[in-house]
């Protein structure tokens, strides 16, 4: 079994006191039933939650939606699980929809796990929304060093030259600073034209 599976049937075991529902979730193997988990009505959310998450895991986009809004969850346990399973769902939509929490500035607290996601795929998307949050949480008192320090790190894991002004920048945080010369000794130095000629 899945590592992050069985960390969250366990977790959701405890969640809803193991109904009779819930062993068929954790064991079935189609499908649709999975899927319909996520439309009908008035279902609980630990079953909404791994319905989708075995849909992810399987390959099925039929759980994008789902897993999208438990990634940006309040709950961080939620977050993990739902990241595992979008970088296994193979949807293309994935990065921008990570792209679009990371750089939701109402959402900031709830960030750290789709900064992660955007990193772990590596998505087009990834540098420019690791940039714009990052230029937000150097602002003087910002609360989010956790989602600040994950944009530091993974910018240097992406090692990309457009991160190199705002991880310079990142240097005068003192929470930062660190990872900051960590991740700037990462992004490879541009290479110089080579001068003219000297005459013989």
């Amino acid at each position: 079994m899945d590592e992050e599976l069985r960390s969250l049937t366990e977790r959701l075991r405890l969640e809803s006191g193991a109904p009779a529902g819930y062993d068929r979730l954790t064991t079935t193997a189609d499908l649709d039933e999975l899927a319909e988990v996520l439309t009908a009505p008035g279902q609980p959310l630990w079953a909404r939650e791994l319905a989708a998450f075995r849909l992810g895991l399987a390959g099925d986009r039929r759980a994008f939606e789902a897993l999208v809004l438990l990634l940006n969850h309040r709950d961080p346990h939620r977050c993990v699980s739902a990241a595992h399973a979008l970088a296994r769902l193979g949807d293309p939509r994935t990065g921008r929809a990570a792209a679009a929490l990371v750089t939701n500035e109402l959402r900031a607290a709830y960030a750290l796990h789709p900064v992660r996601l955007l990193v772990g795929l590596r998505a087009p998307e990834a540098v420019p929304a690791l940039i714009t949050a990052l230029e937000r949480r150097l602002r003087p008192r910002d609360p989010h060093r956790r989602v600040a320090l994950a944009c530091v790190e993974g910018l240097g894991a992406l090692g990309d030259e457009r991160a190199r002004r705002v991880l310079t920048e990142a240097l005068a945080h003192p929470a930062l600073a660190e990872a900051a010369v960590e991740a700037l000794a990462l992004i490879p130095t541009p290479r110089t034209a080579p001068g003219p000629a000297e005459p013989a």
